[in-house]
């Protein structure tokens, strides 16, 4: 099965693209709106609509394969790519890609996806969000070429030796950080709820006491709602450094503010997402790894997730080796095509730490698919619930796709 010709059509997101530093800085709501002026360039306003680009294989036998490309949320921050321009992409799609994917057979996913992954124009790579939308549909061509999943082709090529199974779902409040946690509890969820924290002054507190009322809550409410006993998600939430901000970066401080709240959170698994900025990369594997041990020496199972600054394969790398973290947010559309998401979890989940198939609510129903089979793949601990931050649709869109996926897979087997 040969490529014939590509299809780029531009589209929404499931959510936002905001202006993190903005909002870091106290920017105010106007409804659902920011007030105030953007600090990160290319952004127009603090909140702007997210654009898609779906890229369409058409392939010789009247197939189409398809993926979505995107950015996440918070572009332009933490070293991350600016924002998406859908026209742009698909312009430099059309004049780069096109001539390299033309009449190439599609049967091998692996091959093809790292030959675009490399692929440089004027010297520089193509931009990560252009890469991860071509290897989603050089994906889902290799799949349909072979007539199996493609989590099924994952497994085979890179010959993971991890059964295909579906994995903990991961789901993102948003700035409704109540009504949405009671969905979370009665969808029973996996892992919950992020929280967004996201300002300290309004969110977490000074002293950080806004947050552990929040935790107290959380954990009161699942014990309050859940209809089963044997439902004990983990706690997980965001705090965009915040806590690092708090303590004036101060590792041991933040370490005992991190056990006290575990305390709260008991009898739940607490899990905390950036706690602190190291302005870099290196700067976060020595603080992010520094905090982990202060953890560690309090004797408290507390875990702490790696975000920011963790873009690419090879800072991935970094922290592997450098055991910085319990959890590495694999967060997909930084890492540019899939190849590097498949080989980042493999690795992350060889190592023994825990590998987080991510991305950000500002993905679409495509991504999410894709998503879905390359963490049932590659042995993720758990898989964002993508896109938007409603809910109840992200959990549909992944967790759908992966029943679908593990039920085509075990029907196989039996065969």
């Amino acid at each position: 099965m040969k490529v014939k010709d590509i299809l780029c059509v531009p589209g929404l997101t499931g959510f936002f693209v905001d202006d993190q530093a903005a909002i870091l800085a106290g920017a105010g709501h106007d409804g659902f709106d920011y007030v105030g002026k953007p600090m990160t360039p290319g952004f127009s306003s603090i909140r702007q609509a997210g654009q898609s680009l779906s890229v369409l294989l058409l392939l010789d036998n009247g197939d189409v394969a398809y993926g979505d490309c995107a950015v996440v949320q918070y572009s332009g921050a933490g070293g991350r790519e600016p924002l998406f321009d859908s026209e742009a992409a698909a312009k430099i799609i059309l004049k780069y890609v096109l001539p390299v994917l033309q009449d190439r057979t599609v049967e091998s996913f692996r091959e093809l996806a790292e030959e675009v992954d490399r692929l440089e124009v004027a010297g520089s790579r193509l931009p990560a969000s252009i890469r991860y939308g071509v290897t989603q549909a050089l994906l889902d061509a290799s799949a349909k070429a072979r007539s199996i999943t493609m989590a099924e082709v994952i497994r085979d090529e890179y010959q993971t030796g991890i059964d295909i199974a579906i994995v903990p779902m991961h789901t993102q409040s948003g700035d409704e950080r109540y009504t949405n946690v009671d969905k979370m509890i009665l969808k029973e969820a996996g892992v919950l709820p992020h929280g967004l924290i996201n300002n300290m002054a309004s969110k977490l507190g000074k002293d950080g006491e806004i947050f552990k009322e929040y935790v107290g809550w959380v954990r009161d409410r699942i014990l309050a709602l859940r209809k089963n006993q044997d439902y004990n998600p983990v706690l997980q939430f965001d705090v965009y450094g915040t806590i690092g901000q708090a303590f004036d970066s101060d590792v041991e401080r933040c370490a005992d503010y991190l056990v006290e709240i575990g305390k709260i959170a008991s009898p739940f698994q607490l899990r905390i997402e950036h706690v602190m900025d190291g302005k870099s990369v290196a700067g976060q594997v020595k603080v992010s790894k520094e905090l982990r041990n202060a953890i560690k020496a309090r004797s408290s199972s507390v875990q702490i997730i790696v975000d920011e600054w963790c873009n690419t394969l090879d800072d991935i790398r970094l922290f592997v080796a450098e055991k910085a973290a319990d959890v590495i947010h694999v967060k997909m559309p930084d890492l540019g095509g899939v190849n590097n998401t498949i080989e980042a979890l493999l690795l992350i989940h060889q190592s023994g730490l825990g590998g987080y198939c991510g991305g950000t609510c500002n993905e679409t129903d495509r991504s999410a698919q894709v998503s879905a089979h390359i963490a049932m793949a590659c042995g993720a601990i758990q898989i964002l619930a993508k896109p938007g931050m409603g809910v109840d649709e992200g959990m549909m869109i992944v967790g759908n796709e992966m029943a679908r996926t593990a039920a085509l897979v075990d029907f196989r087997k039996q065969k």
